[in-house]
């Protein structure tokens, strides 16, 4: 047993004397009072200010709300409710269970307001009102003013911590009021059976102010120096004495008859400050039944390790008055101290507040400035949001928040499932985790995602970000490109590989071809047992679905009907890959659902991190920042590329779009164009000067910071409720992808030509040399007297301001292909100014694709492809010729668009070498 409970079994409760966010985030609050380390909480602004000023635990719930346009006091209330809320619903358990002695969290009152008793009144009632919890004490201090506010407090029904306590003549005071509160309740008609109080002596500071006055006598005879430090613990026994007589009284049995609890002393300010005195001096000495001693972390950590446990307070009164008689003798008045510490504890109690409100500010100013201009726009589009209650309409699955179409509505109405997935995803926890055990148990060793888009994109987070601590090495494929499939199997044990065929409709033509080619490979090793290596993820009924139970799969796993594939990160598309990965699916749920609760539609707008990111990204693009750069400190970069995925194929629609610009070189600010909103994700600060420069050069600038890698499993949530705030502000469906279809009905009339031709039809060669083929269409001007750099140059002089370029490779994503296509973006922005992205087919086609057919017409289009080194067959079709008929109906499909687009196939060389010849 710790010595906490051996405390709690005499009769003291320890309260933890701090609060602060990292705490209540990572469940070590929820450990202490599992454990039976602590039975309630203080906090104070000087809490609350070295929690918010020396830490980054509150940066991003202090950005949504200074891009919302709160003050900084605003700020400080919402942040220390959510706090004190967050640790009284820890501490709800405890505090039933005790029958309510213990279990409460405390909240000062404004210490600005200590000598104002109708401001403290005023603002205790609106804390009460606005928190809503019954193990919630208000702070008040015990000044004159405080006594009057405590007793209509108490008269209200409302618990109250009385601090600042110092003196027998104080103290006595305090009870009064506490006692005469009741009784005027119950002369109300009221009960007072649910009614806490605490009184907060403060017992540290009484020592370090009288020593000093002590160290300060001319004379230090053995009397004097035998005094040191003895002061504090004295007049605390002979508070107790006082204690123990009031509460014994009948005026207060009488109460007792009524339901009424005592008002426990309190014992503050223990941490112990003089390192000469033991380190626990303030705990030892002052163990006794009902009363509560609230201690610092340091303290805590101490008395677990070396603290007493047996009753002390009641020891050596005589002592105690000896002690107090000795200092009288000497002009040392315990009243005039009091006096002189009850002023000195509200000043600094207010310079606290001050000094809290001033490091607030300053945070709040730096991320408005990074906004600039373009926070004022947001400020505005926040408050629009709030008017027509968007956080409410969008949780009521409302369709016109996107659309008045109704023959949308509809489908919006079956695709708002994601809202609920933190919840709703821990159904099917268990069974993934028995699925993980059952396959390590089996041996396998390596796993395949065979995928598209949202059901790939996912899985490749966990592995890049997070990495694997199962054992098993996770391999996503979502190209159709020959050389890159070969190269991601090549090397692999069959016997010990594991395939997850992931695709929501169950039909997706690319997961289909990854099936039946690895399907083919295992069946010329397993015969009959070729199903055991294989799982499905996809909605029930679809035809994976039934192909998955006539070929005997290891396991079906069912997505959320309501669910679409590019939210689906928190449905078994991701999580099921995540702890195959060796990765908590209900950790993965937990943090989601923190950002989720942050996002619901209790919260003020202006505190809701994913509307107010949502309607930065929506009225940047409303203002021609449709150019959304995202920078990523290293660790994490390989989240952008989920982030792309979903703000592209969102909300690039209907001529409009957000293009995002991921895994970009960091330019000179001065080579960005005024079209930008950059949002940088911080882990470890490498892109800060970056930022910074870009800030000084006026562009629009958000920081989101991630505590540690894990920060992505609430990002999810917050990214798919911004994406669907910002397609609100642009008016389209967040949920469709009518253009899609298209490149996909022409890529399977492609295929059908070659089945009956035996070849696939290519547009006419524009012009040629032994390197390259070129394709265009006749509108973009090309002449046949060009050289190949010039026709480059040429395609690229048509942008303009606004536009952007995507550089299309249907190739293996290899380190020279990328680092080439890179160099390639570099030199396209400093040349042009305009934004450059890059996508590998057929992944971009389910991510940008839909953007770059049904957005804005202000894209440049550079599609690279190649002859396969070594085709791979499936069926009666080659990989080969998939990805070249993919590439034909994407360039089709773009064409039909009057898009700006040109096609060089390679023939021979390679891409770093074509780049070279380029620029």
């Amino acid at each position: 047993m710790n010595n906490c409970k051996k405390l709690n079994n005499i009769g003291q409760s320890v309260w933890f004397d701090s609060i602060q966010r990292s705490i209540l985030a990572d469940g070590s609050l929820d450990r202490m009072i599992k454990d039976g380390l602590i039975y309630g909480v203080t906090s104070n602004p000087s809490i609350f200010n070295t929690a918010i000023s020396k830490t980054e635990d509150y940066d991003d719930a202090i950005l949504s709300m200074a891009i919302a346009g709160f003050s900084s006091e605003e700020i400080y209330n919402q942040l220390a409710r959510e706090d004190i809320l967050s640790a009284a619903d820890s501490f709800m358990p405890l505090y039933q269970a005790s029958n309510r002695k213990d279990g409460y969290v405390s909240i000062e009152v404004n210490p600005m307001h200590a000598g104002n008793s109708k401001k403290m009144l005023s603002e205790a009632r609106e804390i009460w009102r606005k928190y809503q919890r019954p193990n919630i004490m208000i702070k008040v201090p015990a000044t004159l003013a405080g006594l009057v506010t405590t007793e209509k407090l108490i008269r209200e029904g409302i618990n109250v911590n009385v601090t600042l306590i110092f003196t027998l003549s104080r103290y006595r005071k305090v009870v009064e009021a506490f006692l005469s509160g009741l009784e005027k309740r119950l002369t109300d008609g009221n009960s007072i059976e649910n009614i806490a109080s605490v009184a907060s002596f403060f017992v540290s500071r009484v020592d370090t102010k009288i020593d000093k006055m002590l160290v300060d006598m001319p004379s230090q005879s053995a009397k004097i120096k035998d005094l040191y430090g003895k002061a504090a613990i004295a007049n605390t026994r002979l508070v107790y004495e006082v204690f123990q007589k009031e509460f014994s009284s009948s005026r207060f049995k009488a109460l007792t008859q009524k339901g009424a609890q005592v008002q426990r002393p309190l014992w503050a300010s223990t941490g112990t400050k003089n390192p000469e005195y033991s380190d626990v001096v303030y705990v030892d000495e002052l163990i006794g039944p009902d009363t509560v001693n609230t201690v610092p972390p340091a303290t805590l950590t101490r008395f677990l390790d070396h603290g007493k446990t047996v009753k002390t307070i009641t020891t050596n009164l005589e002592g105690a008055r000896c002690t107090i008689q000795s200092l009288q003798e000497l002009g040392i008045s315990l009243e005039d101290v009091g006096v002189l510490l009850e002023k000195e504890g509200i000043q600094i109690f207010a310079d606290a507040y001050r000094s809290l409100i001033r490091s607030i500010e300053i945070k709040r100013r730096g991320m408005n400035k990074r906004l600039g201009s373009l926070g004022k726009d947001v400020t505005q589009q926040i408050q629009k949001l709030d008017n027509a209650r968007m956080i409410e309409r969008i949780y009521a699955h409302d369709p016109k928040v996107w659309t008045d179409d109704p023959g949308e509505a509809g489908e919006i109405k079956n695709r708002l499932g994601w809202l609920d997935l933190p919840s709703t995803s821990m159904a099917i926890v268990d069974e993934i985790k028995s699925f993980k055990d059952d396959v390590i148990q089996c041996g396998y060793k390596h796993i395949f995602i065979l995928g598209m888009g949202g059901s790939s994109l996912a899985p490749e987070v966990f592995k890049l970000v997070l990495g694997s601590t199962s054992g098993l090495d996770l391999v996503v494929v979502d190209s159709t490109d020959p050389d890159q499939i070969r190269s991601l199997y090549r090397g692999k044990d069959l016997e010990k590989s594991l395939f997850i065929v992931s695709s929501k409709s169950g039909g997706t033509s690319e997961v289909n071809a990854f099936l039946d080619f690895f399907w083919a490979k295992c069946y010329k090793n397993f015969k009959e047992d070729t199903g055991m290596h294989f799982v499905a993820i996809t909605d029930q009924g679809t035809s994976l679905d039934k192909l998955a139970i006539e070929r005997g799969f290891r396991k079906v796993f069912y997505a959320h009907s309501s669910v679409g594939g590019r939210f689906s990160a928190l449905t078994a598309f991701g999580l099921v890959p995540a702890a195959l990965l060796g990765i908590d699916p209900s950790k993965i749920l937990k943090k989601a659902g923190s950002m989720a609760r942050q996002c619901f539609s209790t919260e003020p707008a202006g505190r809701n991190p994913g509307l107010v990111l949502g309607a930065v990204i929506g009225q940047a693009a409303l203002g021609a920042k449709n150019k959304l750069s995202l920078l990523a400190d290293p660790e994490i970069r390989p989240f952008g590329n989920w982030i792309e995925q979903l703000v592209a194929e969102s909300s690039g629609k209907k001529g409009f779009g957000i293009v995002p610009v991921v895994e970009e070189y960091t330019l000179p600010a001065r080579d960005y164009c005024s079209d930008r909103l950059t949002i940088y994700l911080r882990l470890n600060g490498a892109f800060d000067t970056h930022i910074r420069k870009l800030e000084k050069a006026k562009q629009p600038v958000v920081v989101i910071n991630f505590r540690n890698r894990e920060v992505i499993f609430q990002e999810f949530y917050r990214w798919e409720f911004a994406t669907t705030v910002a397609c609100s502000i642009l008016k389209v469906n967040v949920f469709d992808q009518p253009d899609v279809q298209d490149n996909k009905i022409r890529t399977a009339n492609k295929i059908k030509e070659y089945q009956q031709k035996g070849v696939l039809d290519e547009p006419p060669i524009l012009w040629k040399n032994d390197k390259v083929n070129i394709y265009a269409p006749e509108y973009l001007g090309i002449r046949q007297n060009m050289k190949l750099k010039e026709i480059v140059n040429h395609v690229l002089a048509m942008g303009k301001a606004g536009d952007y370029t995507a550089i299309n490779a249907y190739l293996p994503y290899d380190k020279s292909i990328i680092k080439a296509m890179d160099k390639m973006r570099r030199n396209i922005q400093k040349k042009t100014g305009m934004a450059a992205t890059r996508g590998f087919g057929p992944r971009f086609l389910h991510s940008t694709g839909q953007l770059h057919k049904g957005g804005p017409n202000t894209g440049i289009f550079i599609q690279i492809t190649r002859e396969p080194l070594h085709d791979l067959d499936y069926g009666d079709l080659s990989f080969g010729t998939l990805e070249r008929a993919q590439a034909l109906g994407d360039y089709e499909s773009l064409v039909a668009r009057k898009r700006r687009i040109i096609r060089i196939h390679m023939k021979k060389g390679s891409l770093t070498t074509l780049v070279k010849e380029l620029f």
